[in-house]
């Protein structure tokens, strides 16, 4: 299975629903969410616009439907690390939503070194149409100048990668995914760029071509200029909500709103190293999740640890400590107080790592009854309930088991170049409660990869559905905290708007070091129904 490396782990970058399924990712920190205002109904920071761009293929003349579909698949695969250097997401996985209605063959004839016809080739000139995101300080682009990948490129990753990317071992680990780390932008890469269409066009003058004749080199050159257009799309001016009455109606559960913080292991880890759960920067994100979501809902308690284990008493050399809560190992973990007295540095560092391998891939379910009424409705003893599962990698059963018994999930972890287990072809629609969820992907580039695909796996599409996701890259400092925000903000029972949600989770106050916001989008959310005025939310103790 496809992993990712250390320059897409959050820094660690994090390539990776369900009332909320948060995906937050892995380490360095996200750049600060701007202002925005009411009007912008899915994001802070981002705008949709539509975009397009031209590019052409070879292909032999008997060549199918298909070999010629897979031919430009591959090509506008390649304008995904070119968007994505220039801070633009596009919604379809890898693009590869290419409309073949819009393709115009030619055949040309291919000359040879003599001037004479060698053989005869197909040309196919396609137009690529997409739903894209930018960052509001270049809502007002209409055009990029990028470039495409052209014939076989992997076999030129070589080439590539000393032309067109930073060449540094993250790129190089890259090699076999080389349309992902192609970066046009750079000057070098220009320069290559520019020089092989120079040398075409003098072949091409040299052999005197018509317009349905070309060159030998036209065959195999590898890189091809392309601009791509931006157009606005109308915005609707509504404000938008999370469906809060559904949820707190209770989904999956009736009468239980159900969320799940799913967190990832986040730091890489050399061949033949001791990795501590402890020490891995997923964990400290996690307490820091909980610690917004405990400090909003103090009365929240341990219920259920699955498969079963002590989370009250450990054993330190010769100390026994007992009586201990999660409220003792959030302290410990996020404000580095309240250890048991006598601990030396030592000691403290054995329990960490004593307390987070018995954390790790469990089920650690909290609770807390309250009373909701919703609207006019006479108030109902409902169960918030949390399920907390840490450590989640590349299985897939934590995953499955968090999307089937969730109304609101958070996960925390790497997006696995969209090919890692929140892939949508690992589930199928049994794997989705048909009530309504929210998905909070907080991964990078996860717009591209998991934005419109699972609503597939619901009757209703997007009414029963909403997903927030990154269009970008997204980075982990701060993220845990920001998770926490967000959820502890629903859970207190007031009912902000996606836009207040989004300003909730951004990561202000990290020491920002990558300069790129991730481009938070919310999607699904135009045709919810809820509005505060109408149906306000209020709790009370039971």
């Amino acid at each position: 299975m496809q992993t990712i490396p250390s320059m897409y782990r959050r820094l660690n970058f994090l390539i990776a629903p369900l009332a909320v399924l948060a995906i937050a990712a892995s380490q360095a920190s996200c750049v600060v969410d701007v202002a925005g205002d009411e009007s912008d109904l899915t994001s802070v920071t981002a705008r949709e616009r539509v975009m397009t761009f031209e590019g052409y293929v070879y292909v032999l003349p008997t060549a199918s439907a298909s070999q010629i579909l897979t031919a430009v698949r591959s090509q506008t695969r390649s304008a995904f690390g070119a968007l994505l250097v220039s801070n633009v997401a596009v919604a379809s996985r890898e693009l590869a939503t290419v409309d073949a209605k819009s393709f115009i063959k030619e055949k040309v004839s291919v000359l040879d070194d003599a001037g004479g016809v060698s053989h005869e080739m197909l040309r196919v000139h396609y137009r690529y149409t997409d739903r894209a995101i930018m960052p509001k300080a270049m809502a007002s682009r209409s055009t990029l100048s990028l470039g495409l990948l052209h014939g076989d490129y992997q076999d030129q990753a070589e080439r590539i990668l000393t032309d067109c990317t930073l060449n540094g071992p993250d790129e190089r680990e890259m090699a076999t995914d080389i349309w992902y780390v192609f970066n046009p932008s750079l000057a070098r890469c220009k320069k290559a760029m520019k020089a092989e269409q120079t040398l075409l066009d003098a072949k091409r003058v040299a052999a005197l071509a018509a317009p349905a004749q070309v060159v030998a080199e036209e065959l195999t050159r590898l890189y091809i200029p392309m601009t791509a257009s931006f157009s606005a799309t109308p915005e609707s001016g509504k404000t938008s909500y999370p469906e809060y009455d559904r949820l707190w109606a209770g989904g999956v559960t009736p009468g239980t709103l159900t969320s799940t913080v799913l967190a990832g292991m986040i730091d890489h880890v050399k061949p033949g190293e001791t990795h501590y759960e402890a020490d891995d920067s997923g964990y400290w994100e996690t307490m820091a999740t909980m610690e917004e979501v405990l400090r909003t809902r103090p009365k929240l308690n341990v219920v259920t640890v699955d498969p079963p284990a002590d989370l009250s008493t450990f054993q330190v050399g010769k100390k026994s400590l007992g009586h201990l809560t999660f409220r003792n190992f959030v302290e410990w973990n996020v404000y580095e107080t309240g250890w048991p007295e006598g601990l030396t540095p030592t000691e403290k560092k054995d329990l960490e790592r004593q307390v987070a391998h018995r954390i790790a891939n469990r089920w650690i379910t909290f609770e807390e009854k309250v009373k909701v009424a919703i609207g006019t409705a006479a108030p109902k003893l409902t169960t918030i309930r949390v399920q907390l599962y840490f450590g989640a990698e590349e299985a897939i059963t934590p995953y499955r088991r968090a999307i089937q018994t969730s109304d609101i999930l958070l996960y925390n972890g790497h997006s696995y170049i969209g090919e890692g287990p929140l892939d949508p072809k690992n589930f199928s629609k049994k794997d989705f409660p048909q009530s309504y969820q929210l998905l909070f992907i907080d991964s990078c580039i996860s717009f591209n990869y998991y934005n419109s695909d699972y609503n597939a796996f619901k009757t209703n599409g997007s009414a029963d559905l909403d997903l927030i996701t990154n269009g970008v890259e997204s980075l982990s400092d701060g993220s845990g905290a920001a998770q926490g925000r967000f959820l502890a903000k629903i859970l207190s029972g007031k009912t902000p708007s996606y836009l207040a949600l989004l300003k909730t989770a951004s990561t202000t106050g990290s020491d920002y070091s990558w300069g790129k916001d991730a481009l938070r989008v919310v999607d699904g959310e135009l045709d919810n129904q809820y509005t505060p005025t109408l149906k306000p939310i209020k709790l009370t103790s039971p």
